[in-house]
C-alpha cells in the first residue's frame, strides 16, 4: 500500500490566518471606515497599520489617488507611509497571490482612498477575505462633491462585513456636523464636474486659471451653496 501523501496545498502554507484553536475555519472580514474630509480616515488607516505590525503581522498598504499625488498613505497630521498604487485595471488578488508566490507574508491589506476602487476591485477583497481569511480595511470617502456615492464606496457598502462612521466630528463652518464635500469653484459650490481631482494644497488651477478648493458643509449650506461668512482659506484640503 502506497503512503498516503498528507502534504497540503503548497499555497496552505501562505495562509494568512492559522486556524483556530476550537476547530473552526478561520474567516477574514471586509471593513469600511467612512467619513467626510479631515475626519482622520488615513490616519486610522496608519494606525491599525501600526498596530497590526507590532504584533508580527505583515500587510500591504495600498492607495488609489493619494493627495500626495504618489502612492503614499499621507495624513494631514504628518504621518506617511510608502504604499502601492491601485491602478484602474489591477486585479487585487493576482496582487496578493504573487506576493504569496514569491514568498512574502500578507496577513492583512490596508487600502486608502477606497471609493476610487472600480466595483470589480472591492469584489476582489471581498473574494480575499472570504476565500483567504485576510482582514481587509478599507478607508475613503462615501460620496462625492455631487453628493453622489462613489462607484467604490456604494460596493463597499452592499458588501463589506462591517461599516464603521469615524466618529471624529468635522464641522460645518456654522458648527453642525459637516457631511458634504462641496467644491468651490470661484466662490461658488459647483455640482458638476470630474469627480477626481487630486492635489495636496489648499487649492489648484482650474482650466480657465480659476482656483478651486473643497469645504466640508452641513447639509443646510450645501443644499444652499452658503459658504458662510469669511470662506475658509488656508485649512480645507482637496477632496482624496
Amino acid at each position: 500500500m502506497e503512503p498516503i501523501n498528507t502534504a497540503a496545498d503548497p499555497t496552505d502554507a501562505l495562509s494568512s490566518v492559522p486556524a483556530s484553536g476550537d476547530g473552526r475555519a478561520p474567516t477574514g472580514r471586509l471593513r469600511f471606515f467612512f467619513g467626510p474630509m479631515d475626519c482622520g480616515k488615513s490616519t486610522l488607516a496608519l494606525q491599525i497599520d501600526h498596530n497590526q505590525a507590532r504584533q508580527g503581522r505583515r500587510g500591504l498598504l495600498l492607495v488609489r489617488h493619494d493627495r500626495s499625488g504618489t502612492p503614499t498613505i499621507s495624513s494631514r497630521m504628518g504621518l506617511a507611509r510608502n504604499a502601492l498604487e491601485v491602478h484602474e485595471d489591477m486585479d487585487l488578488r493576482t496582487l496578493v497571490r504573487d506576493h504569496w508566490t514569491h514568498g512574502a507574508r500578507v496577513d492583512y491589506l490596508i487600502v486608502d482612498e477606497a471609493q476610487f476602487l472600480s466595483a470589480e476591485q472591492v469584489d476582489q477583497l471581498a473574494e480575499l477575505a472570504d476565500d483567504t481569511h485576510l482582514e481587509v480595511y478599507c478607508f475613503g470617502l462615501a460620496t462625492d462633491f455631487r453628493s453622489t456615492l462613489f462607484p467604490g464606496s456604494q460596493r463597499l457598502f452592499e458588501l463589506a462585513d462591517e461599516l464603521d462612521a469615524i466618529q471624529v466630528e468635522v464641522l460645518c463652518w456654522c458648527g453642525r456636523p459637516g457631511r458634504f464635500n462641496a467644491r468651490v469653484h470661484d466662490g461658488d459650490v459647483v455640482r458638476a464636474g470630474d469627480t477626481v481631482l487630486v492635489a495636496d494644497t489648499t487649492s489648484v488651477a482650474a482650466p480657465d486659471g480659476v482656483e478651486i478648493r473643497y469645504q466640508v458643509l452641513c447639509r443646510n449650506h450645501y443644499r444652499t451653496g452658503d459658504l458662510g461668512p469669511h470662506a475658509v482659506k488656508g485649512h480645507q484640503l482637496s477632496l482624496t
